[in-house]
Order: structure tokens, then sequence, then C-alpha cells
């Protein structure tokens, strides 16, 4: 089966794609996002590092046997390099408990490359979840009078 065709557009295209196909268990579209190329690198929170087409796809699968995912990219941080580009997100993940629907945050980093197909996916490394929105902790610049 073909993979669908995907906007040339921007990173950030790619990355509104992804999350969507999370949220919709749609593996053809999810693998979409991906370069076309043996050395894509995965990690899912807590889990190894998979590299690979066949092993990023069959953790994914198995992901969405059980279902969509819900996780949202917020608080984006990007960092453009040419041909490249690094988003550092904090993914926003409900799941539906006992109690209801309960939220996890995971920190994330995905990482794009720009491709004659256009803007690819080639690294997706996500932290372990916590229960609480994570801390922004950022460097003050020093001020030179």
């Amino acid at each position: 089966m073909p993979k669908p065709k995907l906007p040339l557009g921007s990173p950030d295209d790619t990355e509104h794609a992804f999350y969507d196909a999370l949220q919709h268990a749609d593996i053809e579209r999810l693998m979409a996002c991906w370069v076309d190329e043996d050395d894509i690198v995965c990690v899912h929170p807590g889990g190894p590092r998979l590299v690979g087409h066949a092993a990023v796809r069959a953790a994914f699968e198995a992901m969405f046997a059980h279902g969509s995912v819900q996780a949202f990219a917020e608080k984006v941080r990007r960092l453009d390099a040419g041909p490249c580009s690094v988003h550092s997100v904090v993914e926003r993940v409900s799941v539906m408990g006992d109690d209801g629907m309960q939220h996890a945050w995971v920190v994330a980093t995905n990482v794009y490359a720009k491709t004659a197909q256009g803007w690819r996916m080639v690294a997706h490394h996500a932290s372990p979840g916590t229960r609480t929105e994570p801390v922004e902790v950022l460097t003050a610049q020093p001020v030179f009078h």
C-alpha cells in the first residue's frame, strides 16, 4: 500500500500530522511522517531505542492495538537549522482510567529533516510521563552594561 502524501510545507505541518495520526490510530499516516531511511530512531517513555522502519512501525502497531493515543504537543520550543528542525515539546496525554479521564505529561523531542518529499521526522524521543505538568527552567541572559 503506498504511503499517504503529506504536505511539503513545514516541520510544524509534519508534527501536526504525526500527532493527528496518533489521535486517530492511523498507522499509514503516522509512518508517512517519517523519513524513508533505515536510520530513524524512536524512544517511547521508558522503552528501548527502536531503530528502523520495521521496529518503529511494530511499536506503534502494538500501541494502536489498544486504541488511539490522545497525545497533544504543547509548549513547543523550536530550533531551526537549515534542513533540520528540532522541536522540544510537552505532550499532554489523556488516558481513561478507573477514576475517569486522567492526564499525564511527557517531555519529548522531535527531529525533522527537509527531504525531497518535504519535512519528515527522523527521531522521536519521549521521557517517562508524570502526573504533574513539568516545570520549565529557563536560564536568564546576563545583562552587560
